[in-house]
């Protein structure tokens, strides 16, 4: 029996390994094969059957460049987009954080009527696929004459805000009420002892929210596809990105595409690893009480 026991413990970790394993390389293998493609010429590109590393058609020796990053960083149209993707994903990240800090708290830790149908309200706005309301928005924002800019940050929003009120209501519940009955002896006002004693202990959660909007925001297409249709000068990375051409006509630019993708995620992956710290804490807040 003992023997049994351990040979489908022994089978078990194998198969949870190999789950671990095959998941690792399922996350991990197209952002290997875009930094793979990004240092290969056209002519690598389309070696039959492909190469696992940049090798030589002729003699296939391992023979990477560097050609496609020089195109890519001295491309303006990959700058500005740069510039614009980093102006509007600031600017969202930083109008969710603070209004949504606000209509947490209020969903948090304040007492009124309809409180329960407003949180469910703002998380069923999130279930709205984005081409659902891309027409009407696009439409109040042409009336209201606004900049492609503007236009995008108050788009994002839209799916922005209620994620990150919905996280940050969560979290909010978990502090203990002591600390808001404690401030308001002290004759704190509920906005004192929201920015000078919660506030501050939501660091976490912060952290946690802003970074997952600011990706979601670095990464939008479809609303900086339609607004920037009329004004090429405010295209973010994702679309300058589309907009690619080659050197000739009917060429698609494979290796500087993949070299931009490249350059794009780096920005992403450095941000996650300055705060995963803060990052767990605030996913795995308020999973356990004591």
């Amino acid at each position: 029996m003992k023997k049994k026991t351990s040979l489908l413990n022994i089978l078990k970790r194998i198969g949870f390994n190999f789950m671990i394993i095959f998941i690792l390389f399922y996350l991990l293998f197209p952002f290997y094969w875009a930094v793979n493609s990004s240092l290969k010429t056209e002519s690598q590109l389309f070696m039959t059957p492909a190469t696992a590393v940049p090798r030589d058609p002729v003699t296939l020796e391992f023979s990477p460049t560097l050609q496609n990053y020089a195109s890519v960083v001295t491309d303006g149209q990959f700058i500005s987009g740069l510039v614009n993707s980093t102006i509007v994903a600031t600017s969202t990240t930083a109008m969710a954080l603070v209004a949504g800090s606000f209509a947490a708290f209020a969903l948090g830790k304040l007492r009124f009527r309809g409180r329960k149908p407003a949180l469910y309200l703002i998380l069923a706005m999130t279930m709205f696929p984005q081409v659902t309301v891309l027409t009407g928005l696009y439409a109040v924002i042409t009336a209201l004459g606004l900049s492609a800019r503007i236009s995008m940050i108050f788009s994002y929003m839209i799916f922005t805000l209620p994620f990150t009120t919905w996280v940050l209501t969560a979290f909010f519940k978990e502090l203990p009420d002591a600390l808001m009955e404690s401030a308001q002896v002290d004759g704190a006002t509920p906005f004192q002892t929201f920015r000078r004693i919660l506030l501050p202990l939501t660091a976490p959660a912060l952290v946690t929210t802003g970074l997952l909007a600011f990706i979601a925001a670095w990464n939008e297409y479809l609303f900086a596809l339609t607004f920037t249709s009329i004004d090429p000068s405010a295209r973010t990375v994702p679309v300058a990105i589309a907009y690619f051409s080659g050197a000739v006509a009917r060429q698609e630019p494979f290796g500087e595409i993949m070299a931009a993708a490249t350059l794009v995620t780096v920005p992403l992956v450095v941000l996650v690893l300055v705060f995963q710290r803060r990052i767990v804490a605030g996913l795995t807040a308020g999973a356990v009480k004591g």
